[in-house]
């Protein structure tokens, strides 16, 4: 099969597609052909560990201190399940999954091998492979840290980095809750950020919005440069502030905000539930939410997609298309 994998750290020129036996699945395994999957900037991260130095220790462990044990990238994938171990009763050979990789992620390759107990979706037929691709990451984390939120129909609700991954769905789904939103990003990303349903977008490099005397009941901050300082104090009395990439200063700083007022700030990581995927899909299949596919790039071109989300250009999602289909 056709695998994505580096033996360094660094730019996207480390990136190899190279051939390897196909995997057979164990009793308890299913085996995934892979239709789709992504480049986020969390792949680009782990490839040249410009990680925040609180991870970029504890990842080295994970992967190899001085060099990455034949690492294979990739995290989100959506596929059809090609054959299932003896034990297997939850799948079966045919069904249309998407989800999220366990921890030696591999994704970005022909074939995949998960434990049946692992957190998959299936893909309604009206979805395309690419479209459910996209869920895992951005999808699950914006519902997630929403809830977290418990917004209410009419709040104000303000999005940094919408035209990320994460962000892109998180204005969907704040709008399909009712609420009103601002969508913080740099100027190129805004059209299609206010197309996808903000109602109010700023470009970070002209104006500030924590200078425009306006608050908000909620923040979700997808990014590591915002002011933690200024974001707290652009909430209402009562606001939340929601942390997609916490640092510990900032997880620290957070218990201060809680202690000295009613404000609430928010870091708890999303948790992948078969639930989750599938009402994100059945959104998607009636129409109610739309992902948004910036570029879709062979697996032979991963390089050149590495590259193109690593210079910060993505809007929305990449896809890494391991099968010629859209079906």
């Amino acid at each position: 099969m056709k695998a994505v994998v580096y033996n360094e750290y660094g730019s996207p020129d480390v990136l190899q597609l190279i051939s390897l036996e196909k995997p057979t699945p164990g009793d308890n395994d299913i085996l995934i052909k892979i239709y789709a999957s992504t480049v986020i900037m969390g792949d680009c991260e782990l490839r040249n560990l410009t990680l925040p130095l609180w991870t970029r220790i504890p990842m080295r462990l994970i992967m190899g201190y001085r060099r990455p044990k034949r690492f294979r990238p990739g995290m989100e994938l959506a596929g059809v399940i090609e054959s299932v171990g003896k034990n297997v009763v939850s799948f079966k050979a045919g069904d249309c999954v998407f989800g999220l990789s366990d921890m030696r992620m591999g994704t970005n390759a022909e074939y995949k091998i998960l434990k049946a107990s692992f957190a998959l979706g299936i893909k309604p037929s009206n979805v395309s492979f690419e479209d459910a691709a996209t869920i895992p990451v951005g999808g699950i984390n914006a519902l997630h840290f929403l809830r977290k939120a418990k917004t209410k129909a009419g709040q104000k609700v303000l999005v940094i980095g919408a035209g990320g991954c994460i962000g892109i769905y998180a204005v969907q789904l704040a709008k399909l809750f009712g609420d009103q939103v601002t969508a913080v990003d740099s100027a190129k990303k805004l059209e299609v950020v206010h197309a996808a349903g903000a109602d109010y977008v700023i470009d970070y490099t002209s104006e500030d919005f924590t200078k425009n005397g306006e608050h908000y009941d909620v923040i979700l901050d997808t990014v590591y440069t915002s002011s933690f300082s200024k974001c707290v104090n652009s909430l209402t009395e009562d606001g939340v502030y929601l942390l997609a990439n916490p640092g510990p200063l900032r997880m620290l700083r957070s218990l201060w905000v809680e202690w000295t007022s009613r404000k609430k700030v928010i870091f708890e990581f999303a948790g992948m539930k078969v639930e989750d995927l599938n009402y994100l899909a059945e959104l998607i299949s009636s129409g109610k939410l739309k992902p948004v596919i910036d570029k879709r790039y062979p697996i032979e071109q991963i390089v050149e997609a590495h590259r193109y989300v690593e210079q910060g250009n993505k809007i929305g999602c990449l896809i890494i298309n391991v099968v010629d289909t859209n079906t």
